[in-house]
């Protein structure tokens, strides 16, 4: 969930210019040093964000609370704001990844945008069949 919300916190300021119209649409959150202060502001709101989501769909109970680990909150966060500045990257010719070293973006074009989501799509399934695998190994010690 904390992978999830920094995704979102990160496009809040290309959000912003597209709403009003100004401003770089990739700015500065779509750099590593921005995405390294998202990720900071992520894993500190998204571990209680996601705590309270976890008593909300039920999989947490007020008497059993289920507490998320710190490093696991930071890993999430960082692996969120610096894989969406990469991929981000790839997509889009504006995106100055290592910004204020320098304003070129060579991972532009790397991939092509269908390359780039089939590797989402079966990087999603990969995850999948970890978690079902692991899930079931749980249940059956």
């Amino acid at each position: 969930m904390v992978f999830g919300w920094a995704q979102i916190v990160m496009d809040i300021q290309p959000l912003i210019v597209i709403i009003t119209g100004e401003g770089h649409l990739h700015g500065f959150s779509h750099t590593y040093v921005g995405a390294t202060l998202l990720a900071i502001v992520s894993a500190l709101t998204g571990k209680y964000l996601s705590e309270i989501g976890l008593i909300i769909f039920g999989l947490s109970q007020k008497d059993n609370l289920i507490k998320i680990a710190w490093w696991v909150v930071f890993f999430s966060a960082f692996i969120g704001t610096f894989s969406h500045v990469l991929l981000d990257s790839i997509m889009h010719s504006d995106v100055m990844p290592f910004y204020p070293l320098t304003q070129q973006n060579n991972f532009w074009r790397l991939l092509s945008v269908e390359q780039i989501h089939k590797l989402c799509m079966y990087s999603g399934f990969i995850g999948a069949g970890i978690y079902y695998y692991m899930q079931f190994k749980m249940r059956n010690k």
